[in-house]
Order: C-alpha cells, then sequence, then structure tokens
C-alpha cells in the first residue's frame, strides 16, 4: 500500500521486518546448516565477505545476480531459497 506524503513523491509502506532484514536472516540460517562461515561463502559465490556480513544484517539490498550468485553457493534454487525460509512477509 503507498501514501503520498506532503512533497508527492510516492511511498511504500515498509512491513516490519523488512525484507532486506529477512533475506539476511535466511542467508545466515542457509549458510550454517552448511557449516561454512561467512568468508567461504564469500569466495564461493565471488563476492566480498564484508558484501556477505552486510546482507546478513540486512543493510545491503543485493540484485538479481547476487541473488543467484547466492542459492547457487548455497546449493539451493532460488524458488526454493524464497518459499523455504520464510523470506515472504506475513499477510494482514
Amino acid at each position: 500500500m503507498s501514501t503520498l506524503p506532503h512533497d508527492g513523491s510516492v511511498r511504500q509502506k515498509n512491513p516490519d521486518p523488512d525484507i532486506e532484514y529477512r533475506f539476511g536472516k535466511a542467508i545466515r540460517r542457509r549458510r550454517r546448516e552448511l557449516d561454512l562461515s561467512q568468508e567461504e561463502l564469500a569466495e564461493r559465490a565471488g563476492l566480498h565477505r564484508n558484501y556477505i556480513s552486510s546482507i546478513e544484517t540486512g543493510t545491503r539490498n543485493p540484485s538479481l545476480k547476487n541473488i543467484e550468485k547466492l542459492s547457487q553457493a548455497l546449493n539451493i534454487s532460488i524458488s526454493a531459497f524464497f518459499a523455504d525460509y520464510g523470506i515472504e512477509a506475513e499477510s494482514e
């Protein structure tokens, strides 16, 4: 649901917790299931360890390309990752 603030711009209602946080938590959960360090995951995905850390804390919004790299490095399909790891926001 969007609202129009006084300046006329469109803002999306931000459910809590936000998608970046839920995605990061799912990445961390899957990484730990595979007993990988952030450094090992970063190497497998061809990304920097600091970037992995930022994703896991919800401060980064990864691109689709990087989501694909992460899912391949974590040996899970993108669709299974989203379906099985609680990334979807609960409906009101």
